[in-house]
């Protein structure tokens, strides 16, 4: 796409129909005929920030809970999500070099305008649900470390736009080389605490194996079947802002589009990227499942909120053993944990703002500031917040944390109603020859894992939604208020189904008239 001169000046809402994040694509130069590291070294960077949507707050209660509840049991779901991601970025990677657009860009320019519109606004819910889960897990962070009141806490994360507007003025290689370091701190803490821990390796090696048990409806463990854990965790994993960021950031590497072979060097070596950093995404998740199994005693956490899990990390009365005994006196183990929490957070800063600008740019060809950006993304997140923290202020602390607990876990419906319509276009265009030609369209063995790995998560995710309504309405729900959330999810599901089909017939349609061009 050639950059549009509608894009310049100086209004804070502007045209674009350029390049994918146009001020940062193809800013940073790559080596030409060099060894295996060092060229793997200058393609590193943009898998860490993908990385860091698969180990944002979201994931956090859904792996320590699963592991409190069923052992290493879930692991093996853990490792399943893992890979099933790492196929899906790979895709999402391929199909921005190739195409030299990212996934937002390509279906809008195969489908109609009102189409696009629709998808936008599905995904921008999808980001500002992430966006929840971040203000969420800054916040309390805060309060933990600090002991800023939530309140206050929750405002203070809104000023996290001074720390991207700083970011942007640094360049894009600066910014991957941060959140690596953020990831570091984060994959340190955990290890640290697993280590203490002395897990039974053995259990986590056979947790590795999928049974059928993974994901039976039975035993139901405190309001959880390992069915239920499992939905959990394959929603809070796969994300579907990810493949629209990676197949933005992708082209931020200078090449040659016009060298094949220079484009399918950038292709191997951003697989190679995004699998490393994904496989340390993996690691992570892994290691919140063995902090729920070893750290602590088993069913001892009672509140498995951020709140709790801290409060756990420093009770004596709840870790399995007299090393962690000793360490946890100091407060060091609850401490690393919330440091742990705000690495994360503020990582998902700089990525999801990314995101809200690749499919806003991509979707409807508008584009506003960075921080303008981020500045309304989170105002319109932390309104939710605020109102859970101010209608919980006179309740009980318990209450109170079990309602950010479930604020964040609920808000997570938008996931898995908006996944399908990330994934499933890039697998349509990524096996498409007219798209991605010969040489890069997917091989058969992708096309068959990436069509298991769509329609599973699709079925997975459908059959999950009506557990997500039901948890809108708490513990105690009614019989009648069971029954209306089945009814919404049944709609909702309808809907995504009759949405799918008109985006698969659009895409189609517009794959067609490609054909056709390029066979004139």
């Amino acid at each position: 796409m050639a950059s549009n001169e509608k894009s310049k000046g100086t209004k804070l809402i502007q045209y674009a129909n350029g390049p994918s994040l146009e001020e940062i694509n193809s800013t940073v130069k790559v080596p030409k005929g060099k060894g295996f590291w060092p060229t793997l070294l200058a393609y590193s960077g943009p898998g860490a920030l993908i990385a860091v949507g698969y180990m944002d707050p979201g994931n956090w209660s859904t792996s320590i809970t699963g592991g409190q509840n069923f052992q290493y049991m879930l692991m093996s779901i853990i490792l399943l999500s893992s890979l099933v991601a790492m196929l899906l970025q790979y895709m999402a990677a391929k199909l921005g070099i190739v195409t030299q657009m990212d996934l937002a860009q390509a279906i809008r320019a195969r489908t109609s305008k009102s189409l696009g519109i629709v998808l936008w606004i599905l995904t921008e819910f999808a980001i500002m649900a992430t966006d929840i889960a971040e203000v969420i897990g800054a916040a309390i962070a805060l309060y933990l470390l600090f002991h800023i009141p939530l309140v206050i806490a929750v405002f203070i994360t809104v000023f996290d736009v001074l720390l991207l507007l700083l970011l942007t003025k640094i360049g894009f290689r600066k910014i991957e080389s941060i959140v690596v370091c953020l990831i570091l701190v984060i994959i340190l803490v955990f290890v640290y605490q697993v280590a203490l821990s002395d897990p039974d390796w053995g259990g986590i090696v056979k947790g590795l194996i999928p049974s059928a048990a993974t994901f039976s409806d039975s035993p139901s463990v405190g309001g959880q079947t390992p069915l239920t854990g499992a939905l959990g965790i394959i929603g809070a994993t796969v994300m579907p802002h990810n493949l629209y960021l990676h197949s933005a950031i992708s082209q931020t590497r200078d090449i040659d589009h016009n060298d094949e072979d220079q484009v399918a060097q950038s292709v191997r070596f951003s697989g190679w990227d995004s699998n490393i950093q994904l496989t340390g995404a993996f690691f992570v998740n892994a290691l919140l499942l063995i902090m729920g199994v070893a750290v602590f005693k088993s069913g001892s956490v009672k509140d498995p909120s951020f709140f709790g899990l801290f409060a756990a990390l420093s009770d004596t009365s709840t870790l399995s053993n007299g090393l962690l005994i000793g360490v946890a006196k100091s407060g060091i183990l609850s401490t690393l944990f919330a440091v742990a929490l705000l690495a994360s957070g503020q990582n998902s800063t700089i990525t999801g703002t990314l995101t809200g600008q690749v499919i806003m740019e991509g979707f409807v060809h508008l584009r506003m500031p960075l921080w303008l950006r981020r500045l309304v993304t989170r105002l319109i997140s932390v309104i939710p917040v605020l109102i859970c923290v101010m209608l919980t202020s006179g309740k009980s602390p318990i209450d109170e944390h079990r309602a950010l607990n479930d604020l964040m876990n609920n808000s997570q419906v938008f996931l898995a109603f908006a996944l399908p319509f990330s994934m499933l276009p890039l697998l349509l265009m990524t096996d498409s020859k007219a798209e991605m030609g010969e040489r890069f369209r997917n091989r058969l063995w992708l096309r068959i894992l990436g069509w298991f790995s769509v329609i599973s998560l699709t079925v997975l995710n459908m059959k999950g939604l009506p557990a997500q309504i039901e948890a809108f309405f708490g513990n105690n729900a009614t019989k009648s208020q069971l029954m209306t959330a089945d009814y919404i999810s049944y709609a909702l599901i309808a809907a995504v189904v009759g949405l799918l089909l008109w985006t698969v017939i659009e895409l189609y349609h517009g794959n067609q008239k490609i054909s056709k061009i390029q066979s004139k």
